[in-house]
């Protein structure tokens, strides 16, 4: 089903604009294929999420004859990998045609089969090392583990991942995901794991678990998915999720509550998702003209305006394609310095741990 029967060559965009290929389908026939199918179906894409909202409102305008039929947008990863499963024989509106998980459950999900091989036009400035050669997963966007604080409620705003261990913020501290399911809570365990001094991977989660049941026995982990509302309400006044997210959710407060976004001094975890079209998309052509859309420049414009930094980011700044107004709206570029980046086998290392271990070692149910 790829778009190319040929490899593009690792020698990059000069090699790819110059090698010989035989086309399978062309652009043009994927968009008259996609409006003929007449909808596309997507899984966990909150509007909050990395600019999402106005993203999936940018590809209705461009195809007004193809409906986004959104499922669950506040479901995690695993959620969306089970969708799928759940769906394999189901050509219906409840069976997802592309998924955007993490890092971890992208070599998953092909190696289970799930997903299907689409290489999309700016295939060479995705970086090699955030994609899968024959085109099953791709990098689409990173950002850092960071905390969403309610200024109104917590005087003292915490600075680092030790600080959320101390008395002052009982009854504070919560995660935006359920840690057996939601990639966003599974790699905030990492992040406080290595802030501890633990190694990247099985070690760090095992050190995240153990950090989260210091934080759950002193009483100032809230088992409950903490999102702006809750943040808002003070059900829930400190947050752990991506600075994309908490960025955003500043924007969307406007001060009613004062937030305040800390990217911690110390387990600065950088964080990649990747998109993927199922094996069983009951609209394949729909789901690759939305990836066609999203590695776009509009596309990966979009996601920068929700403070995501895309795939093509490095690409594109060198082409001189980011306005000046979007780089100013990042937060500042230290803030990134300290940033790990871990390799595909920590990820899933970590996952494993985290997973495996969350009920044992934690011991509260987060919903």
């Amino acid at each position: 089903m790829t778009i190319r029967k040929t490899l593009i060559a690792s020698a990059g965009l000069a090699a790819f604009l110059t090698a010989p290929m035989v086309v399978a389908q062309s652009l043009e026939e994927i968009e008259v294929a996609a409006k003929a199918e007449g909808m596309l179906t997507t899984v966990a894409l909150s509007h909050d999420w990395c600019g999402y909202g106005d993203v999936i409102a940018g590809f209705k305008a461009k195809y007004p004859e193809i409906t986004i039929n959104e499922l669950n947008p506040d479901a995690g990863s695993a959620d969306e990998i089970e969708a799928v499963k759940a769906n394999k024989n189901n050509k219906g509106p409840q069976a997802p045609d592309v998924i955007d998980v993490g890092l971890a459950f992208g070599p998953s999900a092909k190696a289970d089969g799930w997903t299907q091989p689409y290489q999309v036009s700016t295939w060479a400035e995705v970086p090699e090392v955030i994609k899968d050669a024959s085109g099953h997963w791709y990098g689409d966007y990173y950002g850092v583990m960071s905390f969403l604080v309610n200024k109104d409620l917590v005087q003292n705003v915490p600075q680092d991942w030790a600080d959320l261990l101390k008395p002052e913020y009982a009854g504070q501290v919560s995660l935006a995901g359920d840690p057996r399911a939601s990639n966003q809570a599974i790699l905030a365990v990492l992040a406080a794991g290595i802030s501890t001094g633990a190694a990247p991977g099985e070690a760090a989660g095992q050190a995240g678990l153990k950090f989260f049941k210091k934080m759950n026995d002193a009483g100032n982990f809230v088992p409950v998915i903490g999102k702006v509302g809750t943040l808002a309400q003070g059900t829930t006044p400190i947050v752990i999720m991506w600075d994309y997210n908490a960025l955003a959710a500043r924007d969307t407060l406007v001060g009613n509550p004062p937030v305040e976004v800390v990217v911690p001094k110390s387990g600065v975890l950088a964080g990649v998702y990747v998109q993927a079209i199922s094996a069983y998309a009951p609209q394949p052509n729909a789901a690759k003209l939305w990836m066609e859309y999203l590695y776009s420049d509009e596309g990966q414009l979009g996601w920068l305006k929700g403070y995501c930094h895309p795939a093509r980011f490095n690409a594109m700044a060198a082409s001189k394609k980011i306005p000046q107004d979007l780089l100013d709206n990042l937060p500042p570029a230290a803030s990134y310095e300290a940033a790990y980046f871990p390799t595909l086998e920590e990820v899933d290392a970590n996952k494993v741990a985290v997973t495996g271990g969350w009920d044992t070692v934690v011991g509260v149910n987060v919903k």
